[in-house]
């Protein structure tokens, strides 16, 4: 902690030690800020708030609605939303409604609701097993401990875009130092380059104008 300081003494030490002055309590009196890299801050404050995210979502229950005759890709996206809930510590609740004749064939709604179970073993389990309930069938999973459960495959896609991100940050702030140090050393061979021939040639054209 380094006290309460005017701004100009706070940029100059950002300045010093190559890293970026953040503003995190614009309201306090004096205003609060951070010495820190903004593509690192902005990394922190994503991992807060997926932290948060998991505390608030413990207790909620999300439902997921199957069909008999479901199309393949619809199954394919109702699972990755599965997928997602359970990674976020929620429960899923998967409901399959039968209409009208397909009550006839109930077996068939069994063994889809069987494989979408199957599916989502590496991240949930079932409290008890799938019953049949009017006109419906219904299962509740719960997610498995974080140890024990498998990483949610778009969580990798956001783990690489958010290192990319702190990566571009970073590039950009030695790329301004870079781009200043290659400035200063082109306006020094200029000045210490000698004059070219267009130059000469303006000057005796100049000095013979004069002679005439």
């Amino acid at each position: 902690m380094l006290g309460v300081m005017p701004l100009g003494e706070a940029i100059k030490l950002a300045q010093m030690k190559s890293v970026d002055l953040v503003e995190i309590a614009p309201n306090a009196t004096p205003p609060v800020c951070r010495l820190i890299a903004f593509g690192k801050y902005r990394y922190e404050l994503a991992k807060q708030e997926k932290e948060s995210r998991k505390h608030q979502h413990a207790n909620k229950v999300k439902e997921i609605q199957l069909s008999p005759n479901i199309d393949p890709h619809d199954f394919g996206v109702k699972l990755q939303h599965a997928v997602d809930f359970l990674c976020e510590d929620m429960k899923v609740k998967i409901t399959l409604r039968f209409r009208g004749r397909e009550m006839a064939h109930k077996e068939f709604g069994f063994e889809q609701v069987d494989r979408f179970v199957k599916s989502l073993t590496p991240y949930g389990q079932p409290d008890a097993p799938a019953k049949l309930i009017g006109k419906g069938i219904n299962v509740m999973l719960s997610p498995l401990p974080r140890a024990k459960r498998a990483k949610n495959p778009r969580q990798a896609e956001r783990d690489l875009e958010l290192a990319a991100e702190r990566a571009a940050a970073k590039a950009a702030g030695n790329g301004g130092e870079e781009l200043e140090e290659s400035g200063s050393e082109h306006a020094e061979q200029s000045e210490d380059s000698p004059p070219s021939p267009g130059d000469n040639d303006t000057d005796s054209t100049a000095n013979g104008e004069a002679t005439e």
